[in-house]
C-alpha cells in the first residue's frame, strides 16, 4: 500500500487496510476510467459534467455535526466516514464528502483530518499534506489579487485612485504563523511599492476559499471572485475585484481546484474531499459542487460541518443549503463522554475519569445542541463516538437523557470497528430518513436586516440574552447597508470552545451578551462576517506543535503523521 505507517498504537492499519486503485474506487459509483482525471494510483478529480440535477434531488443527504467540543474535537470526521461505511454495509450506496485538512492544524494542534482507526480516508499522508494542490491554487488566487492591488496602487499611469488605508483585502498562506498577523509592506524604497499595513490570514480563512466552496459551475465561481470587495477610491468609491479585472486570471488558477477530489475510504468506500474552510472564521462545508456530485453518484451522502452544531451546522443550513437548494434528510450529532465531563466541569487531565455526576452536569451542553437542531426541523440522531474510558452508566444516562428530549442515542464503535460498529447508526439514520420525521427549514430569512438576522442566530442558536454592537461595528454596518449588501446571510466568526462568545464559559451558558466587535464583507462568497470577541484569523502554533513528533526515513515512509 502506499501509506505504510498511520501512526496508531491499538490498531495495524497497513494490514486492515488494501488500498484499491481509484479505477476500483470509481466504479463502485459507476464511473469509468474515462470520467476520471488521475493524480497517481489513488486519488482522482471529478469533473463538473457529472453533476446531474435529477439525482441530487433523490438523493438523501446526511449531515453530521457535534456537541460543542474539547480542543481536541470529538471525532466528527471518524464519525461521518464510520457512518458511510456502515451505511454501505447495510446495502446502502454511500459516498462520504468532506473537507480538505489545512497544514496549520495538521502542524499544529488538531492533526490532520483524515478521520481515525478504522474509520479513515486514505491515502492520509497525501490528503493531510499537498493533496492534489488545491490549497496551492486557492493562496495564489488570493495572492494574485493582492499583488493586483498593490501594483495598481504604485501605477502612476492605470490606478484606480484605490486608498490604501482602506484596503481590506490580505495575503493568506496554509501555515499557522502569528507573527504574520500584521505587517508593514512597501519597504525599501520607491520601487518596492506604496508602504501601507497589511496582513496574512489562513488560507481556510481566504474569502476565496470560500467563494470555491460557494460556486456551482465555473461561471458562478467567476463571477463571484470578480464581486470580491476591496476597498474604496480617496473620493469613498467601492473598488472590487472586476475592477482591477481579476476574475479571469484568478479563475485560471482555480481551473483545477475547482473539481472535487476522489479518494477511498478504509474499506474502499468512495469518499470525495473538496474545499477547507475553518467553521469558527468562516462557513464549515466543503464545497457545494462536492456535495452535488456525491448526491448525483449515490443515493446516500454524509458530510460534515465543523465543530459543534451552533457554528458548522448553523451555516450549513443557513448559507450552504440557503443558496445551493439543498434540503437535508437527517442529522447525526456526534457526543463524546469525555466532552460531556469536560462541560460538567472536568478538567484535561479528568477528560478520562468516569463520573455520572459531571455527564450529568455536561448534558446541558448537548441538549441545548438537541434543541438548536429541532429548531431547524430535525430529530437528530445522537452518536455516541465511543472510547476506552466511557462506562455502562454513563452511556446508559446519555441515551435516556436523549429519549426525554424525543431524540435517539447510538454509541458509535467506527474508530474501533469500521463499518460493523456503526451499522446500528446508519440503520437509526435511514429509519428517520424513510419516517419522513425532518423537515428543514432555515433559521432566518436572508431579506431580514442585518441587527436582526445576528440577533436571532446570537438568542437562538447561542442562548444569549442580547446583542450589543461596538461603534466600529455598528459604523460597518452601516456601509454593509449602504453597499447594498444587507440582503446577505450571516456567518459569525466566533470561539468554538463555548455556545457564547466567551471561550471560558463551558456547558450551557446563560445570562450573558454577545459582543459584535467588527464586520469582515466576503461580498464575493455572498455573506457577512461578524467578528465575536477576539477571533484570530491566522492561528498561532502552540507551545508543542505537532510538528515536533513527525520523522520521515530513508525510504519516504512517515510517522506522527495523523
Amino acid at each position: 500500500m502506499e501509506n505504510k505507517t498511520h501512526n496508531l498504537a491499538d490498531i495495524d492499519i497497513a494490514q486492515a487496510a488494501e488500498i484499491r486503485h481509484i479505477n476500483e474506487v470509481a466504479a463502485k459509483l459507476s464511473l469509468s476510467e474515462d470520467d476520471l482525471e488521475h493524480y497517481g494510483k489513488y486519488k482522482a478529480k471529478l469533473p463538473l459534467s457529472l453533476l446531474n440535477p435529477d439525482k441530487i434531488e433523490q438523493s438523501n443527504l446526511i449531515l453530521v455535526t457535534a456537541m460543542t467540543p474539547t480542543p481536541a474535537g470529538e471525532g466528527k470526521t471518524t464519525t461521518s466516514i464510520g457512518l458511510s461505511e456502515g451505511l454501505n454495509k447495510i446495502g446502502k450506496k454511500t459516498t462520504v464528502v468532506l473537507r480538505e485538512p489545512s497544514l496549520g492544524p495538521v502542524f499544529g494542534i488538531k492533526g490532520g483530518a483524515a478521520g481515525g482507526g478504522y474509520a479513515q480516508v486514505i491515502p492520509m499522508e497525501d490528503i493531510n499534506l499537498h493533496f492534489t494542490g488545491d490549497f496551492s491554487a486557492i493562496e495564489k488566487a488570493n495572492n494574485l489579487l493582492s499583488a493586483l492591488i498593490d501594483n495598481n496602487i504604485q501605477s502612476k499611469t492605470h490606478n484606480l485612485n484605490i486608498d490604501p488605508r482602506t484596503i481590506a483585502w490580505k495575503r493568506v498562506m496554509d501555515m499557522n504563523d502569528r507573527s504574520l498577523r500584521q505587517i508593514t509592506i512597501g519597504l525599501g524604497g520607491t520601487t518596492n511599492g506604496i508602504p501601507r499595513e497589511d496582513g496574512f490570514n489562513i488560507t481556510p480563512a481566504s474569502e476565496v476559499m470560500a467563494i470555491l466552496c460557494m460556486a456551482e459551475n465555473f461561471s458562478d465561481l467567476k463571477e463571484r471572485l470578480g464581486n470580491i470587495f476591496v476597498g474604496y477610491t480617496f473620493d469613498k468609491k467601492p473598488i472590487y475585484a472586476r475592477d482591477l479585472k481579476a476574475e479571469n486570471a484568478m479563475a485560471i488558477l482555480l481551473k483545477d481546484a475547482i473539481k472535487p477530489n476522489l479518494v477511498q475510504t478504509l474499506e474502499g468506500n468512495p469518499a470525495v474531499i473538496h474545499g477547507g474552510p475553518f467553521a469558527n472564521i468562516a462557513q464549515g462545508t466543503n464545497t457545494v459542487i462536492a456535495t452535488k456530485i456525491g448526491m448525483s453518484l449515490s443515493e446516500y451522502v454524509v458530510t460534515e460541518a465543523g465543530f459543534g452544531a451552533d457554528l458548522g451546522a448553523e451555516k450549513f443550513f443557513d448559507i450552504k443549503c440557503a443558496s445551493a437548494g439543498l434540503k437535508p434528510k437527517a442529522v447525526v450529532l456526534v457526543a463524546t463522554i469525555r466532552a460531556l465531563r469536560h462541560h460538567g466541569g472536568a478538567k484535561k487531565e479528568e477528560y478520562n475519569t468516569p463520573s455520572v455526576e459531571r455527564v450529568k452536569e455536561g448534558f446541558a451542553n448537548l441538549g441545548k445542541h438537541i434543541e438548536n437542531l429541532q429548531k431547524f426541523g430535525f430529530n437528530p440522531v445522537v452518536a455516541i463516538n465511543a472510547f476506552p474510558s466511557d462506562t455502562d452508566e454513563e452511556i446508559e444516562l446519555i441515551k435516556k437523557r436523549c429519549a426525554d428530549q424525543g431524540v435517539h442515542a447510538v454509541v458509535a464503535r467506527g474508530w474501533a470497528q469500521g463499518g460493523k460498529g456503526m451499522t446500528e447508526l446508519a440503520e437509526a439514520v435511514v429509519s428517520t430518513i424513510e419516517s419522513y420525521q425532518n423537515n428543514f427549514q432555515p433559521l432566518y430569512d436572508w431579506d431580514a436586516p442585518i441587527r436582526e438576522k445576528i440577533e436571532i442566530i446570537a438568542k437562538e442558536i447561542y442562548g444569549a440574552d442580547q446583542v450589543e454592537f461596538s461603534k466600529k461595528a455598528k459604523l460597518q454596518m452601516m456601509r454593509i447597508e449602504k453597499l447594498g449588501f444587507s440582503d446577505l446571510p450571516i456567518c459569525m466568526a466566533k470561539t468554538q470552545k463555548s455556545l457564547s462568545d466567551n471561550e471560558f464559559r463551558y456547558g450551557r451558558p446563560e445570562n450573558f451578551v454577545v459582543n459584535v466587535r467588527e464586520f469582515e464583507y466576503a461580498t464575493g462568497a455572498g455573506f457577512i462576517i461578524p467578528i465575536l470577541g477576539q477571533m484570530m484569523r491566522m492561528p498561532g502554533l502552540p507551545a508543542v506543535p505537532a510538528s515536533e513528533g513527525m520523522s520521515i526515513n530513508d525510504e519516504g515512509v512517515i510517522s506522527g503523521l495523523s
